[in-house]
């Protein structure tokens, strides 16, 4: 279940480098939807939460009111808005919505689940699953490479923005993955070995210029999450 959580004393007492106050981030992927449980490409289709994505909202909620933030930000989607909306009301903080940290646009290939998108589009499909970093999906889709730089500039710029403080961060899968990557200097091209859970607690921190992962995918909260399933085969996990 990717890395063994870092508890709250952990998180409190990890010292930063010396030169500059560190930002904390907590990514929270939203609840989950009923594309995801179908296995649907939702990108930027406004897809709201189902039963259990509104289940998880809550539960992570509850959880994310144990800690302390200093601003909340979420994508400006309705799974995102519903998922952050509930943490804020907890929280006692606003949500400042942004398209910046949307999913990344797959074209035409939203709405379609993974074989129906590699039935229609097979060549495009195979580059998407390769991780293809400049061919963007077909009718307007967003390269990975763009999705990439879009993500970082944005979390970048929260860093600076915030500096010594925590943020929670309400997005989505894709921005995870990159957020990911950016904290192990795991390369896009690379096929992805890690979990990015519906309703997961996922900490990063920005520490004198460079990223640094904390924890991720914590769960406890959650009777069972629901994984992105760009890369992995898996589509659930357990609680653990």
């Amino acid at each position: 279940m990717g890395r063994t959580p870092v508890s709250d004393e952990k998180l409190q007492l990890q010292p930063s480098d010396g030169v500059s106050k560190p930002t904390r981030f907590c990514l929270v992927r939203h609840g989950e939807t009923a594309w995801n449980a179908e296995g649907r490409l939702q990108g930027h289709i406004d897809i709201p939460l189902n039963e259990a994505g509104r289940a998880q909202a809550q539960a992570a909620a509850l959880r994310l009111a144990t800690h302390s933030f200093d601003a909340l930000y979420s994508s400006d989607l309705a799974r995102t808005l519903e998922t952050a909306a509930v943490a804020a009301a907890l929280i006692g903080l606003e949500v400042r919505r942004t398209q910046s940290l949307r999913e990344r646009c797959l074209g035409e290939f939203q709405g379609l689940t993974h074989a129906e998108a590699g039935a229609r589009y097979p060549a495009d499909y195979a580059s998407f699953r390769a991780r293809d970093t400049g061919l963007p999906p077909p009718g307007g889709g967003e390269s990975l490479g763009a999705f990439s730089a879009r993500v970082e500039t944005t979390l970048a710029s929260l860093a600076e923005k915030h500096r010594g403080e925590t943020l929670l961060i309400v997005t989505h899968g894709g921005a995870l993955d990159i957020a990911h990557r950016l904290a192990t200097g795991q390369s896009l091209a690379a096929k992805r070995d890690f979990p990015l859970l519906n309703g997961a607690l996922n900490w990063i921190e920005r520490r004198d210029g460079r990223w640094v992962l904390l924890s991720w995918a914590e769960i406890d909260h959650l009777d069972r999450a629901r994984d992105e399933v760009f890369d992995r085969a898996e589509a659930s996990a357990p609680k653990s």
